[in-house]
């Protein structure tokens, strides 16, 4: 039995992901297409989390139920191919693992799944201070071990340090895994993040390439998802999360990509679309607290004030995450509310101060905070160093709108053209941005780009805050209309 047990740890990642991939979820529902094809044909072969081929007779549920892989085992495919698993899951596999590193200290591999689903259990609850460093001593101890070809120990680190925005440190340990073994698909999503946060847009996509050269399927369609929104192709970003969750494995991964289906229509302004994949995705997994906060965004556009407050408050209370306690924070402030607001703004200090004890990285939702409610001139500070660290997109933005809000609009404009412009890198469609590049031009008597720039924040959505939203449209009125053009001389 132990001989077995140590033959399956053993398999490859590649393996492991194509099982996982095509595996049924745990609770035995499975998409519309997969369940049609299953009932039109005599006999569905299913792969299963142990990466067993098993043919059913006419795809009977309870059947399916009966041989979905345990709990622990599928938390444990998901966490070593990077996809999304279950709160309850990971619990059962956290504890199997520790068992077993305590009865077999020596087991790499036990020691590397150990890590790296504390990563994932850290970045579901927002408990980094308690399970970040858990989850380093853990991958360390597996690199102890077995320092040589230890590529799955590397991946966890590169996923911890991409959790804690560390991105110098993910790609540092995602090139030692990629050096590794070259052909390891797990790798390059890593790489992807890294990449991303780093700014290095061109290397993120080459990232992509090679991932979709190794390996297909729905967590491969999510990344790439998330690099077309990135390029500023919204549709294709769109039917790439469409197919990602429509042949996700398990209710956790589906809900994943469901959640990100909604944060794109969000961008886009399609308020009740969002809210639609935002509700779905909570249904199919309630601890999909990102969904939950995506909810109350959308409720807050649509006008339903008092179901929005919940949403935000029942995300806050399970994953008290600082950007959800800044979204909250701006809808009490937008509803005369200072006080309420003044509570939500603390916590998100205390949260920033409690993450870095777990060495996360705040400097960023910190920055935007002082920039709009507090001290500006500390904004400018964090976010100059966060620059000089990792200068991605959402850092320049922030800088930027610190910078106005310091009272230096000229080189404010520098780092907002950098957020906005194709040239500079800024591909992305953010209503945000654009808000924010329109309001320094606006005081730098730009008028005519400050028009063009406030209008399509609101074209792009109307709604993309309850606090700045009302202020863009009265920009835009104070501007007025495009002025008509010079007559020709005679």
């Amino acid at each position: 039995m132990e001989n077995a047990e140590r033959a399956a740890e053993e398999r490859t990642a590649p393996e492991e992901a194509a099982a996982d991939d095509a595996a049924p979820a745990a609770t035995g529902k499975v998409s519309r297409l997969r369940r049609r094809l299953l009932v039109g044909s005599l006999v569905g072969c299913l792969a299963l989390g142990g990466g067993v081929l098993l043919c059913l007779p006419g795809g009977d549920p309870a059947v399916r139920r009966a041989a979905a892989p345990a709990p622990g085992a599928q938390a444990g495919t998901a966490v070593r191919t990077g996809v999304p698993a279950a709160l309850p899951d990971l619990a059962v596999l956290i504890d199997e693992r520790e068992s077993r590193v305590r009865a077999h200290p020596r087991d790499a591999r036990s020691w590397a799944v150990l890590g790296t689903a504390y990563v994932e259990q850290g970045r579901r609850t927002a408990d980094a201070a308690a399970l970040y460093p858990k989850a380093e001593q853990a991958l360390r101890t597996s690199l102890k071990v077995r320092p040589k070809g230890n590529a799955e120990a590397l991946d966890g680190l590169a996923a911890l340090a991409n959790a804690r925005r560390d991105f110098r440190a993910a790609l540092s340990f995602g090139e030692a895994a990629r050096k590794l073994a070259p052909k390891r698909w797990t790798t390059y999503p890593q790489l992807i993040d890294a990449y991303t946060g780093l700014g290095d847009y061109k290397k993120a996509r080459k990232a992509l390439d090679s991932l979709t050269a190794l390996h297909s399927g729905p967590t491969v369609r999510a990344r790439a998802a998330g690099v077309y929104w990135d390029r500023g192709w919204r549709e294709d970003a769109q039917a790439a999360l469409a197919d990602a969750a429509a042949g996700a494995s398990s209710p956790a991964e589906q809900a994943a990509w469901l959640e990100r289906a909604g944060q794109l229509a969000w961008e886009r302004g399609e308020r009740a679309d969002a809210l639609r994949h935002f509700q779905e995705a909570v249904r199919i997994d309630p601890d999909q607290r990102a969904a939950q906060a995506g909810q109350g965004r959308a409720l807050a556009a649509l006008g339903r004030t008092s179901e929005a407050l919940n949403a935000y408050q029942v995300a806050l209370a399970k994953q008290p995450s600082p950007s959800y306690a800044l979204e909250l924070g701006e809808l009490y402030e937008s509803l005369g509310l200072t006080q309420a607001a003044r509570v939500q703004y603390d916590l998100l200090r205390e949260r920033v101060r409690q993450d870095a004890a777990g060495g996360v990285d705040g400097e960023l939702v910190l920055g935007r905070f002082e920039a709009d409610h507090g001290d500006p001139a500390s904004a400018v500070r964090r976010l100059r160093a966060e620059w000089r660290q990792q200068p991605g997109i959402a850092v320049a933005d922030a800088l930027g709108w610190a910078l106005h809000r310091a009272g230096d609009d000229k080189e404010a404009l520098r780092f907002a053209m950098i957020a906005t412009d194709r040239v500079h890198g800024g591909a992305m469609h953010s209503a945000p941005y654009m808000y924010h590049r329109g309001m320094i031009e606006r005081t730098l008597e730009r008028e005519g780009p400050a028009r063009r720039h406030l209008q399509e924040a609101l074209r792009i959505n109307p709604y993309f805050s309850p606090l700045l939203g009302p202020v863009a449209r009265e920009a835009v009125a104070r501007l007025g209309g495009e002025p008509a053009p010079a007559e020709l001389p005679e």
